[in-house]
């Protein structure tokens, strides 16, 4: 009975991964330059704004949603219960550590960091100098983890 089930949970990681994909795509092309364009007290402001709203229910539903399915898939995988093993294997790893980790590891200390700083300060605008940069180099990671992680499901699917 579970078996049966492993077709649709990859079809929901897959949908789930390029929900992300698009949203760090989104981030890395659009948003952070137009806050790069700001001046620095503002786009530390608008950033912390951005970070608080985007942990809403449909946000981490959405995020750790996917990451409960790919984790279950990759024991499925590991104990050969899925088709296509080694695709759900490497979509769930992608989306894991691509996702998951980077995200926990790296952007959202960096993202406490920022909110933890006064916009006005010295300290503040050589954050913000560093923070841009450093932040979209590990987006485009997570980008470019999650639309793998998508291609990894698909492919598992065919």
């Amino acid at each position: 009975m579970i078996v049966r089930l492993f077709p649709f949970l990859i079809f929901l990681a897959a949908i789930g991964s390029g929900l992300m994909a698009g949203l760090f795509f989104t981030f890395s092309n659009s948003v952070m330059p137009a806050l790069a364009r700001m001046p620095g007290p503002q786009g530390i402001t608008a950033m912390n704004h951005v970070n608080t709203v985007i942990q809403n229910p449909l946000f981490f539903a959405s995020f750790f949603g996917t990451a409960l399915i790919s984790l279950f898939l990759l024991v499925g995988a590991l104990l050969g219960w899925t088709p296509a093993r080694g695709w759900v294997a490497a979509g769930a790893l992608f989306y894991l550590v691509g996702c998951i980790v980077i995200t926990v590891g790296v952007n959202v200390p960096m993202n406490n960091a920022l909110a933890a700083v006064s916009t006005v300060t010295k300290e503040g605008a050589d954050l913000w100098a560093t923070y841009l940069d450093r932040w979209v180099f590990w987006n485009n990671i997570r980008a470019i983890a999650c639309t793998a992680a998508l291609m990894a499901f698909i492919v598992a699917q065919m």
